[in-house]
């Protein structure tokens, strides 16, 4: 299953076909009766060439998610799944979604993103290139921050393609999403539990497995949990080089952020404060803008007179 130009996308995707072949379309989202709406990496846009009927909708939603080896029905109405190169597919159900079925296509990169693409389209306009190299070369342990869609994900791609060669890589990921051109990177994916409850595979114990793979670069696709705190504790323990990415707005709502996944893990905000300002050498805030995705910002963790966590921006 590959991207393509229009017309060259499998038909697995009925009447969202031509939308997910465009090569400029990074979401599709089916919002049940308010539309088809797209987005090409400025915003969603809404398309009113496409129209689907419920139950048309539903079909679709069913028979995509069944591609990834998961049911969805009334007793399992929201579910997520992966499919091929990959596309991640999310679809809620009524009468969870009041509005009909709701339909959330994510489509990475198929092509391996570089330093050198992202400078091209103007990603290092406000935080040159240069300062990132030097981050590289220094192997410092880096946090990239953003909002959904800002281009976390294929940041870190990039600067991992830029590692030494000589390094080894293992990433760890909820779903497979990073594209890493390097000769030694290997990829581990958290795995669902079955309709038994059994069998699922968390972030959590997938980072104690990768410490015992003996990386050179440690790396955790997206923290979102409990896991945090054993990345905290394998940086904190030489793993130079390590990185990470976290859902967050800015710079200045971050230390909330990690403080809220501390908890979940049992850590209080001063266990936290301490972990992080040791173990994070370099938070990295991208953002998306009008004219595309750019680092916005870089800045270190500190420590406020409280015994709290802070970021100082450079």
């Amino acid at each position: 299953m590959r991207r393509g130009r229009a017309g060259g996308y499998p038909s697995e995707f009925g009447p969202l076909a031509e939308l997910v072949a465009d090569p400029a379309v990074t979401d599709v989202f089916v919002n049940g009766r308010d539309g088809v709406w797209v987005d090409r990496g400025s915003g969603a846009m809404r398309v009113d060439s496409v129209v689907l009927a419920e139950a048309e909708l539903r079909s679709l939603a069913v028979h995509l998610l069944a591609l990834g080896n998961r049911h969805i029905d009334e007793a399992s109405p929201c579910i997520d799944a992966r499919l091929e190169d990959g596309i991640r597919v999310h679809a809620v159900l009524p009468p969870i979604s009041p509005t009909g079925t709701l339909l959330s296509i994510r489509l990475p990169r198929i092509e391996y993103a570089t330093l050198d693409t992202l400078e091209d389209a103007g990603f290092f306009s406000l935080v040159g290139r240069d300062r990132v190299d030097e981050l590289i070369a220094d192997r410092a342990n880096l946090l990239i921050t953003g909002a959904s869609g800002a281009g976390k994900t294929t940041f870190l791609s990039a600067i991992l393609s830029a590692a030494p060669a000589s390094e080894r890589i293992v990433a760890i990921e909820e779903t497979y999403e990073l594209r890493v051109r390097h000769p030694h990177y290997l990829a581990l994916e958290a795995r669902q539990p079955n309709l038994e409850g059994a069998g699922g595979i968390g972030l959590e114990r997938l980072v104690r497995e990768a410490l015992r793979m003996r990386p050179d670069r440690l790396v955790l696709g997206e923290c979102r949990g409990a896991e945090l705190r054993e990345l905290l504790a394998a940086l904190n323990t030489g793993h130079d080089g390590g990185a990470g990415t976290l859902h967050a707005n800015s710079l200045e709502h971050l230390p909330a952020r990690l403080e809220a996944l501390g908890a979940l893990a049992g850590m209080t905000a001063a266990a936290v404060a301490r972990q992080s300002v040791s173990a994070i050498g370099t938070v990295l805030h991208v953002r998306r803008t009008t004219v595309g995705r750019q680092l916005s910002q870089v800045g270190t963790f500190a420590l406020d007179r409280r015994d709290r966590l802070t970021v100082v921006a450079e």
